[in-house]
């Protein structure tokens, strides 16, 4: 009985050290600068994701925003609209209007994969439900 307990333990303790892999997504204008690039996922989750055909899974998971003149704002800004499409392991975005001249955008990335276990919410003091992000901003 007691060798059950300490293997249930150990079992325990190495399913709360696994760190998932970190994304490290970039992005790049394309199309003569009317669509952003967007690299750095696994080929098979791209795949699987695309095959989801609603343009809103999309527009939830990397959505692109225009940077307001004000930037403690940016968090209150509408998701630029848009088609999303699937290259290989490349999510490519164009927007339903072109982007400005001299505008800075930015596209905001929920790091899915951080804090998926109980002490990594303790560590970084999140709240459950939480996501961390990055923004990625780029100008026209």
């Amino acid at each position: 009985m007691k060798n059950i307990v300490l293997f249930l333990v150990l079992i325990f303790c190495l399913g709360c050290t696994h760190k998932p892999a970190k994304i490290n997504v970039a992005i790049s204008l394309a199309d003569s600068n009317h669509s952003v690039k967007i690299k750095g996922f696994d080929k098979a989750v791209i795949a699987d994701i695309g095959r989801d055909t609603a343009n809103g899974i999309w527009q939830s998971l990397l959505p692109v925003y225009k940077m307001p003149a004000d930037t403690d704002m940016k968090d209150y800004q509408n998701a630029q609209p848009g088609n999303y499409r699937v290259a290989d392991s490349v999510v490519v975005f164009t927007p339903d209007t072109p982007f400005r001249k001299g505008q800075v955008y930015f596209l905001r990335f929920y790091q899915h994969t951080e804090g998926v276990n109980a002490w990594q919410y303790i560590k970084d003091k999140k709240r459950p439900g939480s996501l961390s992000y990055t923004d990625l901003t780029f100008k026209y």
